[in-house]
């Protein structure tokens, strides 16, 4: 199996050096465990190879209030931006409340720019929008990017006490989750490699932090 290195430090050990190539994986998390930050990194990494990444952003942050932020990374470099990594907001797709005007958007996105890495953050929310009609968008979703030779994140932002989001969870080929944890008053971040298909992944938890010059990385300690 084609595997492409995740970006993450500390990860590839845990999921036989890569992620499956061509795959779609969930990054699942609360706010504020690193999701952005992970595809970030995941992107930049395929821009340091050579790889063109295409980054959809739903209803979140506008996109030059997400730049402004993470150009504070020692990894995300100015030249990346619109050469090799392209941004496109999906919001007036998603209000729309139509399926295939989103599918549309992204299948014409993905055959202008070509890529080999795809993000779309965050997948929940569309969920909001489109209602009844979310889990036929999904598994919709998950079979036009799955005819396309790239590997693909999609975050799901999940509630207190969920792991990950179900609706999308059955679709995707690998769940990468984004946990936090308050033991005794300090509050912790972990990573746990839930799913990967066609990978003798490492099971547990594994803690991570995040700085401000590799974003975020898996330490060495398991748990």
């Amino acid at each position: 199996m084609e595997r492409i290195p995740s970006g993450i430090p500390g990860l590839d050990e845990l999921v036989e050096n890569g992620f499956p190539f061509p795959s779609v994986i969930l990054v699942s998390g609360a706010t504020g465990t690193g999701k952005t930050t992970f595809c970030l990194r995941f992107l930049c990494q395929g821009a340091q190879r050579g790889e063109r990444g295409l980054f959809f952003t739903t209803l979140s942050e506008p996109v030059h209030w997400m730049l402004r932020f993470s150009s504070q990374f020692g990894f995300m470099r100015p030249e990346y931006i619109d050469r090799d990594i392209v941004y496109v907001d999906l919001g007036d797709q998603i209000r729309s409340g139509d399926p295939e005007k989103i599918l549309e958007t992204i299948d014409r996105s993905i055959a202008e720019v070509m890529p080999q890495r795809i993000v779309i953050d965050p997948i929940t929310v569309v969920g909001e929008m489109l209602k009844k009609d979310y889990r036929s968008f999904l598994f919709d979703l998950s079979n036009h990017l799955k005819h396309w030779n790239a590997t693909t994140l999609v975050t799901g932002e999940v509630q207190p006490g969920e792991l990950y989001p179900p609706e999308i969870a059955y679709t995707v080929d690998g769940i990468v989750l984004l946990l936090l944890s308050d033991e005794h008053g300090d509050r912790r971040k972990y990573l746990e490699v839930l799913k990967m298909r066609g990978t003798a992944h490492s099971s547990g938890r594994h803690s991570i932090d995040i700085s401000r010059k590799e974003g975020l990385v898996v330490l060495k300690a398991r748990f």
